[in-house]
């Protein structure tokens, strides 16, 4: 009788198969990058550098990062949605509606100025629009939803920890620097606008840990924004519920 190792049965081929993928990874570097030793901070440094060019390199140099490092996607919200229609009407809704908001409510009861001087050369100029377009899709929505939600919570998450006062803290901290980058090319409105922003969209990632609705309801945002000044809506729309 022949051994039983020696059976070319299903479960004998597929046990060397799991053996394998239930192994720790040796990649070094991977455990490195994904620490908090020279090259975990030299990392984050990097990405903190391309962010400050422009968002779109950070979050090019955070999926180079995820890749590289073997974090799971689902880690920094790449979740599949159980709808993409569903996520997309989500996200383009909220978007919308929280940029009405703040305009003809949080932000005149703020005492900001009716009208934004950082983006009033866009008033009628359609020259400018293909340009702003993809910088609030591209840069904003892609870019600052990678880096600000996906990337610093899963950083912040591992460092400090996933319970629920963490989370909290972690929204606030996160919704401090993602103002603070504000500031130079948009003053004090933009720091009030980016501190509630951020704290709704960092309030959401930190419930569902899902991403891509975020991205669009960040683009979405901007570009409501986008238009408002385009059409030389801004004092109209400030003006709506106190006139």
């Amino acid at each position: 009788m022949a051994p039983e190792t020696s059976r070319p049965s299903a479960k004998g081929i597929q046990a060397p198969v799991n053996a394998r993928l239930a192994l720790p990874s040796d990649d070094g570097l991977a455990d490195r990058l994904r620490g908090f030793g020279p090259l975990g901070v030299l990392a984050i440094f990097v990405i903190a550098a391309g962010t400050l060019v422009t968002p779109f390199l950070g979050a090019l140099l955070v999926l180079g990062w995820a890749s590289r490092s073997q974090t799971p996607w689902h880690e920094i919200g790449y979740v599949r949605p159980k709808s993409w229609i569903g996520s997309l009407a989500i996200g383009i809704a909220l978007g919308c509606a929280l940029k009405l908001l703040l305009k003809s409510v949080v932000m005149p009861l703020l005492g900001a100025s009716a009208i934004n001087p950082t983006y009033h050369y866009l008033v009628g100029n359609t020259a400018a629009l293909p340009g702003i377009v993809f910088a609030m899709i591209v840069g904003a929505g892609f870019g600052e939803e990678n880096v600000y939600r996906g990337y610093l919570f899963e950083r912040l998450g591992k460092l400090l920890g996933t319970g629920v006062a963490t989370k909290i803290l972690i929204v606030m901290l996160v919704a401090r620097l993602f103002a603070l980058m504000h500031y130079p090319e948009q003053g004090l409105a933009g720091v009030q606008q980016a501190v509630i922003t951020g704290l709704t969209f960092g309030s959401i990632f930190a419930i569902t840990g899902r991403l891509w609705m975020l991205m669009v309801a960040h683009a979405m945002y901007d570009l409501t924004s986008v238009a408002i000044i385009y059409f030389g809506l801004e004092y109209d729309v400030a003006h709506l519920v106190f006139k």
